[in-house]
């Protein structure tokens, strides 16, 4: 059971300590990325700032079993929201398709990163799912059984 929540937890920090450490160490080209989006400038700079602290916030979280579940729901509503985006880029739902500039992954296309997202969106939710299974329940029930 251990090696079981251990594999998608490891792949999670992996990814977003990836992604984390990479913004901030190319901020500039980051910060450059968010304001090449289909977003308001004002809103890519505050991305550009709370992206990365987002992501490493969750690897954070992770680290720590009584905090894990919580790593692994905003791990799984970061990757709703990036799929979310990725997916409407994809289908061309906005005037101009920004670049996909994300450090290694600048060489995945739209459908790539799409699908990339996706498997993770599954780790997260097999993540949670196991994590909630292993706590012992707490509390009694009404009937004082």
């Amino acid at each position: 059971m251990k090696t079981i929540l251990s594999i998608p937890t490891a792949a999670l920090i992996l990814l977003w300590t990836y992604t984390g450490l990479d913004k901030i160490v190319r901020f500039e080209d980051s910060r450059k990325a968010f304001h090449n989006q289909t977003f308001p400038a004002e809103l890519a700079e505050i991305l550009s700032y709370a992206v990365p602290a987002a992501e490493l916030l969750i690897v954070v979280v992770m680290l720590f079993s009584m905090t894990r579940w919580w790593g692994m729901l905003g791990s799984l509503l970061l990757l709703t929201v990036f799929t979310t985006y990725v997916g409407l880029i994809w289908v061309e739902a906005f005037p101009r398709i920004p670049c996909n500039c994300a450090g290694i992954l600048e060489s995945l296309g739209w459908a790539e990163h799409f699908w990339m997202n996706l498997f993770f969106i599954g780790i997260s939710v097999f993540g949670l799912y196991k994590d909630k299974a292993k706590k012992p329940k707490t509390g009694s029930s009404a009937l004082g059984c």
